[in-house]
């Protein structure tokens, strides 16, 4: 069975940077379709970039493209999410997921979920 633990978050100023960490046990993510998702105070859970088994399919949402940048290091079993620019209304839970692929970057498509990392943006 898949576990996914994901890292990196915590309290971070505005204009400033943050990457988090996906890792797995029990399965490697080398062949996995993973995706990052988020979810703030009252609001729906919102995929922000996934990327293909092969890594030849990658995308963000127009939330976070151009500042969100997700990268898969097979050698450590990790999938990555750079954010930079961060904002106030980055602020939220951020969740990886993974699944054998992908069609739409939905949390409706992904089975295996970590349990989250807080992401703070304040000053």
């Amino acid at each position: 069975q898949l576990k996914l633990v994901e890292s990196g978050g915590g309290l971070v100023q505005p204009g400033r940077s943050l990457t988090l960490s996906c890792s797995s046990s029990g399965s490697p993510l080398e062949h996995k379709a993973v995706g990052w998702f988020r979810q703030a105070p009252g609001k729906e859970r919102e995929g922000l970039s996934c990327i293909s088994m092969f890594d030849d399919s990658i995308y963000y949402a127009d939330s976070v493209k151009g500042r969100f940048t997700i990268s898969r290091d097979k050698s450590r079993n990790t999938v990555y999410l750079q954010m930079t620019s961060l904002n106030s209304e980055d602020t939220a839970v951020y969740y990886c997921a993974a699944d054998w692929r992908y069609l739409h970057c939905s949390d409706s498509e992904f089975g295996s979920w970590g349990q989250g990392t807080q992401v703070t943006v304040s000053s």
